[in-house]
């Protein structure tokens, strides 16, 4: 049997001493960039929670190297045994030197009686909505910019937390989400970034509806549903503008007759037999009421015809108690 030379053990302690003054210094530099943030501009970074309390010290320490001053960190969880455990652990690295002046906040998922502990029905879903809403609503109406980290928890709580930025966030707010280079379900939990390779902390974007004049006054709503309904309505109403527009502007007098008739389900025989005229005349007028349709949809690729015209304006003579003249 070989034996082991005395230069393989100096190089195996050289390379883990190696690797263990690249890992102080890694976090020394986080924590020194944490200290020089602390005089900045605040910001906040909210997290959704779930079995693997890294993640979250692993985007704080991500957003720290990238110079953004995290002032307090906000935690959505369940009651779940094994996600209470991770609070317990991402409790004590903030309250530790390692993260000055940073504040640590966790708000627990509730249900309609009782705290959750998993999303079984609509109603913990939409509960948990409603409570992400307001947590970030109250944060952008005090002038906070967001940091929302859906890296973590379970996938539906990622879905609703990108609902609400989708509502609430503003040009200055982010989205993010981490990914780990090797890192599988059940690997050893460290912390705190050991290799600033196998971690990246990327930029989600988001589509937000703070930039449409349909949602100004948003802040008023409680509920992130009662907004979402209220939008519904305004774009209902805005689409029904847009399909008296096309009526009663693009349609002569004799086409409005024949489109209305159309959209309540009579073929071209029964629209000429009613109107006295001849079938050609509304197959020609039907065919000037698609071309006319066809730019106001702005369809160059797509062909209007009877489905098409009913699905648009059937809603719209549906509502009318008058005939069309």
């Amino acid at each position: 049997m070989l034996k082991e030379t005395p230069s393989f053990h100096i190089k195996t302690v050289l390379t883990h001493y190696v690797e263990m003054i690249c890992k102080f210094t890694d976090l020394m530099f986080i924590w020194m960039v944490n200290c020089m943030n602390a005089f900045g501009e605040q910001e906040i970074l909210i997290a959704t929670v779930g079995t693997e309390p890294q993640v979250i010290t692993l985007v704080l320490d991500s957003l720290l190297l990238k110079g953004c001053n995290i002032d307090e960190v906000v935690l959505f969880y369940t009651q779940s045994p094994l996600v209470m455990g991770g609070i317990e652990k991402i409790q004590r690295e903030i309250e530790s030197e390692f993260y000055p002046k940073i504040i640590l906040r966790s708000v627990l998922i509730t249900g309609e009686k009782t705290a959750l502990d998993d999303f079984r029905t609509a109603n913990d879903v939409n509960s948990m909505l409603k409570i992400i809403y307001k947590v970030i609503k109250d944060y952008k109406q005090k002038g906070a910019k967001i940091h929302l980290s859906v890296s973590g928890g379970r996938k539906v709580m990622g879905i609703m937390a990108m609902v609400v930025a989708q509502i609430l966030f503003r040009a200055e707010d982010r989205l993010w989400y981490l990914i780990t280079e090797g890192w599988k379900p059940g690997n050893s939990q460290d912390m705190h970034i050991s290799n600033l390779n196998s971690h990246l902390l990327i930029e989600v974007p988001v589509v937000r509806w703070e930039e449409s004049s349909l949602l100004l006054g948003m802040e008023e709503f409680a509920s992130p549903l009662d907004l979402i309904r209220w939008q519904e309505k305004l774009i209902d109403n805005k689409r029904m503008r847009r399909r008296r527009e096309f009526v009663e502007h693009w349609l002569s007098k004799a086409e409005r007759q024949v489109a209305q008739l159309a959209c309540q389900g009579w073929d071209n025989a029964m629209i000429a037999g009613y109107l006295h005229k001849q079938e050609r005349t509304v197959v020609n007028q039907m065919t000037s009421i698609y071309g006319k349709m066809h730019e106001w949809l702005e369809f160059p690729d797509c062909r209007v015809e009877r489905s098409v015209l009913i699905a648009e304006l059937a809603p719209y003579f549906a509502l009318r108690t008058d005939d069309i003249g």
